[in-house]
């Protein structure tokens, strides 16, 4: 039962990745902040970005005691979209974004360390499998 919800859980934080990704695509392609969804580049950050940070590694923790390759698998895939994501943004910067925002490289930073933290959970979960 476990190992059902961590599953879900991850393909849920998966999907709400590629949303996340598809949205910054179509607002960077437009000269507007917005992409397809009417969220700016905070909104779209905590609301599709926070969850997909959290539940990887809490679906982790919910099925440690289960083997799952598949989970794993997720898991990392996960690790790499956010790390990919990090990548993408330090390279073109929001066009919305003020010279009084924060600084885009440490808050860019700040997502590699639960992307690291997802890779090495998944590895650990793929190794116990």
């Amino acid at each position: 039962m476990a190992l059902s919800a961590a599953l879900v859980i991850t393909g849920i934080a998966i999907a709400l990745l590629v949303i996340y990704a598809a949205d910054v695509a179509v607002a960077m392609s437009s000269d507007s902040d917005n992409g397809f969804l009417p969220l700016d580049h905070m909104q779209r950050g905590m609301g599709l970005g926070g969850p997909a940070l959290i539940l990887p590694i809490i679906a982790f923790f919910i099925s440690r005691k289960e083997p799952s390759k598949g989970l794993g698998v997720m898991i990392v895939i996960s690790g790499i979209l956010i790390i990919i994501g990090g990548i993408v943004v330090l390279a073109n910067p929001a066009p919305g974004a003020e010279a009084s925002d924060r600084d885009p490289v440490a808050s860019t930073a700040m997502l590699f360390a639960p992307a690291i933290i997802q890779l090495a959970l998944g590895g650990i979960k793929i190794a116990k499998s």
